[in-house]
């Protein structure tokens, strides 16, 4: 199978001209690769907003999150909100309203270039994903986004064991073994280039950024682990 980055129509990066990747399997990453990560962001606020609203009798919590989120503020974001209210709260309210947001039922939808990809080489090409983060909240992306209709393998690194998360190759050796072919026959599309492609890279993958402008690692600079970047994939074009 054959993946073709185009470049010659106009209006596609000029730099991506003639870039061909032979591989056999395509490997998708899922949060800012198949969706825009900040729409799970939204939805799990929304859903911690809910809570919040029932328990703590707090109306606009969700409001407040988000626009903390567009400010910037990671990490923190519930114990800075519910600080504003100028209220004690106790430590366990903080850990149920995590386990609210990676427990909950996301909205979210595939990108339509992403969709489009995935219908084209559907019954084409082998596909797989590998994804990190907390096992709920992942399982929960996977079935929101009905990757189970497309994809056959989707690797969880959080069922992995202790420090096989990305960047760990763990992931992408299990994808070569279920799938039964060598790294040079395989493609990783991902976003993250702080972790995503070291694992596969050291494998002898084809790895591929997508930088999406709303991505939450749009602004991260591409490390030597990254072989092509594109912003969509509408740029690629998979053939036999």
């Amino acid at each position: 199978m054959r993946i073709d980055i185009g470049g010659t129509e106009e209006g596609n990066p000029p730099a991506l001209d003639a870039i061909l990747l032979d591989v056999d399997v395509v490997v998708l990453d899922i949060d800012d690769t198949l969706y825009l990560e900040r729409d799970y962001v939204h939805s799990g606020f929304d859903a911690v907003g809910q809570w919040v609203r029932a328990e703590l009798e707090i109306d606009d919590f969700a409001a407040l999150a988000w626009a903390a989120f567009e400010a910037g503020t990671r990490g923190r974001i519930f114990d800075e909100v519910l600080r504003s209210y100028g209220r004690p709260f106790d430590a366990a309210v903080i850990t149920e309203m995590v386990a609210q947001y990676r427990d909950h039922s996301p909205a979210i939808a595939l990108a339509d270039d992403a969709l489009s990809a995935i219908e084209r080489w559907h019954g084409t090409v082998a596909m797989a994903a590998v994804t990190d983060g907390p096992i709920a909240s992942q399982r929960a992306k996977a079935e929101a986004l009905r990757l189970d209709a497309w994809i056959p393998l989707v690797v969880f690194t959080a069922t992995l064991g202790y420090g096989m998360g990305k960047p760990h190759p763990a992931a992408f050796e299990l994808v070569q073994q279920q799938i039964g072919i060598a790294g040079q026959r395989c493609a990783y599309v991902a976003d993250n280039p702080v972790k995503d492609f070291v694992g596969p890279k050291q494998l002898g993958w084809r790895t591929v950024r997508v930088r999406r402008p709303l991505g939450l690692h749009a602004d991260v600079d591409n490390g030597p682990d990254v072989d092509h970047e594109i912003a969509s994939f509408d740029q690629l074009d998979c053939a036999r």
